[in-house]
């Protein structure tokens, strides 16, 4: 098989369904283990290791396994070319430093990053937030290249119930617990169901993660003030525990968290301008 044969991945789908059809299944194998290994770099090492047990089998089951495998990550690969192209499409690239940022080697380098695990994309939203975050750091300089590397570790750890929170948050200033699942969910559930236990670990990984914080007052240079400790009425106790969806806490985004909203759920309305400390 020729050096070139993985350049071309409609031309390697086209071999590979007509191998598929007549071909025995180590050739098969074999030339299917080769264009994967081009798809995919990173699984080189561990295609290359499994090539020698697996070009010896004859199985049906194993052939259509492994189309079936292939075939997924042609997918994933014209996936990645879909997104790149709508990121291409948002920018003005008659920008001279439009050009220069989409052509340098940090600005390649968080393209990598997204898409080295592009499994994580594993639902519309999440590639229309890598889309967005890769076209919003092409155009404005607003923050770091190192933060930017953060929110796209945020976009493949999160999960769209972490995205719905967020966006409540950043509707909804100062918002409760209470107000965010009433307006995502409405129906009320049990303080001792699966459903409350992930809302709190949701507002949990948030609030470790700093894209979430409880309110509290800052003086003129942004320092936080300390509040005076609440005093409780004489004889009320409550025998329960606080409720996952408290209704008196108050919740903002920090300002990593508003940023990442500014980057990621901004859609993006005609071409981009380059814009520095926007």
């Amino acid at each position: 098989m020729s050096e070139d044969s993985n350049e071309n991945p409609k031309e390697n789908k086209d071999l590979l369904d007509e191998a598929f059809e007549s071909g025995s299944g180590s050739k098969v194998a074999r030339f299917a283990l080769s264009v994967l290994g081009g798809l995919v770099p990173f699984a080189g090492g561990a295609i290359g290791g499994a090539a020698g047990a697996w070009s010896e089998s004859e199985s049906e089951k194993f052939k259509n396994l492994l189309h079936a495998w292939l075939k997924m990550q042609q997918e994933e690969v014209e996936e990645i070319g879909q997104t790149l192209f709508e990121v291409m499409e948002r920018l003005d690239q008659s920008d001279e430093k439009i050009r220069e940022r989409i052509e340098s080697k940090e600005y390649l380098s968080l393209v990598k990053k997204c898409f080295r695990d592009w499994a994580a994309a594993e639902s519309e939203e999440k590639r229309v937030l890598i889309r967005n975050l890769l076209a919003n750091s092409a155009s404005c300089k607003l923050t770091s290249d190192g933060v930017v590397r953060l929110f796209i570790e945020w976009i493949e750890n999160f999960s769209e119930a972490h995205f719905a929170v967020i966006r409540e948050v950043f509707t909804h200033q100062n918002i409760t617990r209470y107000g965010m699942w009433r307006n995502i969910h409405g129906e009320s559930v049990r303080e001792d169901s699966a459903e409350a236990d992930l809302f709190k670990l949701i507002i949990h990984d948030l609030s470790i993660g700093h894209v979430i914080r409880q309110y509290r007052p800052v003086d003129y240079h942004g320092n936080f003030i300390k509040q005076p400790a609440q005093k409780r009425q004489k004889g009320y106790s409550s025998n329960t525990m606080k409720s996952a969806f408290d209704n008196e806490k108050q919740y903002v985004l920090t300002e990593l968290g508003k940023q990442f909203v500014h980057y990621t759920m901004n859609e993006i309305v005609g071409k981009l301008n380059y814009q520095e400390n926007a």
